[in-house]
Parts: structure tokens; sequence; C-alpha cells
């Protein structure tokens, strides 16, 4: 199960950390200023997703790296075009002189288009930027695999689709089998779709679909975030097109409706249209994220009024 947290308090930027449960680790999208976000979040961040850098959304990357450098572990950061270099300018704004090169590893991976990834590392101390391959595919783990969509905001914008994997248990208890290695070669087999293979449970043969019925699988759920875009058709159909059916959509919600004016010249997305492509999406839980700093308290909760009444299909 993946769980999202909003890490800006009201008034500040964006950062949101998802959690895989279970897990030692977790993953961060966008860094603006976000107070609750914690030393331990930054250092756990297996990869950090960026959907642009304005400056709301990159503010924050220095005080996430501070954590980072030391640890000796390797971080992956997504974003899109001239992510690399931007993320070598903030490291090679620093000196450096005390810091041993294994100290930490960036792997850099820049989303040229919905096609293809370029792929770069940087090392302390000089920092140089080392292409490593090109591909397709953005980001899988033992836990997620992320999509994602360009989407506009008169720049690239990326938009983040995590899916957990399904898990597999077997209750040991119901099973009229001494546990051992069969087990995960059983879950292997299941999710092989090799039914035919032949497991070893002590000194009995079984084929490996006799024994299917003794797992339980549960779904992994699947968790979006959709951060400044503008609110016009293009955008919107490529939203339905990876958000489709999605659980769990984090969704800009810059203005309010009387301020829609503003949200069309800046190209963002206001509280009817954030609602009303989260409900065209079919999307289970939707919950607006990222409001314009001018606006109070109130405000927001009248765009969160006015969201939920568009996600609802009533607006």
């Amino acid at each position: 199960m993946l769980q999202a947290e909003v890490k800006s308090k009201f008034g500040e930027d964006v950062s949101i950390a998802i959690y895989p449960d279970n897990c030692k680790w977790n993953y961060i999208v966008d860094c603006g200023e976000a107070s609750l976000l914690t030393v331990k979040d930054c250092m756990n961040a297996r990869a950090i997703f960026i959907s642009h850098t304005h400056i709301d959304h990159f503010i924050n990357f220095d005080q996430i790296m501070r954590h980072q450098v030391g640890s000796k572990e390797r971080y992956i950061i997504c974003g899109p075009k001239n992510i690399a270099l931007q993320v070598q300018a903030k490291l090679k704004s620093f000196t450096w002189n005390l810091v041993e090169e294994d100290a930490v590893v960036y792997e850099i991976r820049e989303i040229i288009s919905e096609d293809l990834i370029k792929v770069y590392e940087m090392k302390p101390a000089e920092w140089e930027l080392e292409f490593l391959e090109d591909r397709t595919a953005l980001y899988n783990d033992e836990r997620v695999v992320v999509n994602f969509m360009i989407l506009d905001h008169k720049t690239d914008v990326i938009a983040y689709h995590f899916k957990d994997n399904d898990s597999i248990n077997i209750d040991v208890t119901k099973i009229p089998y001494k546990p051992g290695k069969w087990i995960n070669e059983l879950k292997l087999a299941y999710m092989s779709d090799d039914v035919n293979k032949v497991i070893e449970v002590g000194t009995e043969e079984h084929i490996a679909e006799e024994l299917f019925h003794y797992l339980k699988v549960e779904k992994g759920n699947s968790l979006g975030v959709i951060l400044d875009h503008a609110a016009h058709e293009e955008n919107h159909n490529k939203i339905k097109q990876l958000f489709h059916d999605c659980d769990t959509v984090l969704i800009e919600t810059f203005y309010k409706e009387e301020d829609k004016e503003k949200a069309i010249l800046n190209y963002h997305s206001y509280a009817s249209q954030s609602g009303k492509i989260m409900f065209e999406s079919n999307v289970k839980k939707a919950i607006p994220v990222h409001f314009s700093r001018k606006y109070t308290e109130e405000d927001v909760e009248s765009i969160k009024v006015d969201f939920y009444k568009a996600f609802e299909g009533s607006y």
C-alpha cells in the first residue's frame, strides 16, 4: 500500500512524500518549501520525482541534498528536460573539498519525451555529468512501477503515476505442509504464470497450480501526483489516459473559481476543472493540493468546496 503525505504547511510551496508500507524507504515528489519534511524523509528517499523546476517546486532541493551527501547511497532523480544541468548547477554552487567521491551518487533520469529518457550519473566533488544510457521506462523497484505523462504549463511538467506491486502471501498456519523454500518458489511460479512448474514440498512433488489456492493475493494500489498544468483539452486527455481508475490522485488546484481567467493566463488549473477531470478519469479518491500563496485559509476551503462539487459530478 502506498500512502502520500503533503509535507508543506499552509502558505508554503509543495512537496509530497510517498511511503510504501513495511519499507524503510520512501519517495519524494517535488522540492518546494516544506517544513514537515524530515531529515529521515530526505535520507530515505530512494528516488526524487521533480514535476518542473519553477522555484516553488525546486527551491528546497538543496536542503534535501544536504541530508543525503555523506550517506554513500545512490539516489535517483527524475525530471523534465534540462533537469540534469539544473541539478548539476545546484551541486556545483557549493565547495566540496572535504567530501569524498563515494559520499553519494546521484543518478539523473531526464525525460526528453514520452519515449526517451536520458540517464546520467554525478559524484562529488567535481559533479561532472557522465552519460549512462538512453531508456524508455522511467522507474521501477521491488515495490513500485512509476509511469509518467508530460503536461503543458508553458513548460514541460511531469505528472507521475505510482503503482504498488501486488503482494502475495501465504498463511503458514493454514497449510498442511512444513514451511520451506517451496513457498518462494510457489510465489515466483504464480507471478510468472508458470502453472505447470514442479514444486518440491518436502519429499513430495506438486504441480504449482495445485498449490495456488493457498496464496493470498492483495492488489497493490495506484497513486498519482499531478502538479501545475493548464486546464485545457490536450492536458485533460493525457490525464484521463494515465490516471483512469487510479485509486488516489493529488492534483494541483491553484486558483479559485472566480480567478479562472488568471488560471488560463498563467497555464494553471482551478477548482472546478481539477475536480471535473478527476471525475471524468473515474479516480476513486481525489485530493486538491498546491494553492496560490495569495489565498487565505478561508479561500482554500472555498476552493475545496468547488473542487469536490465538480469531483462528485454536480458542479
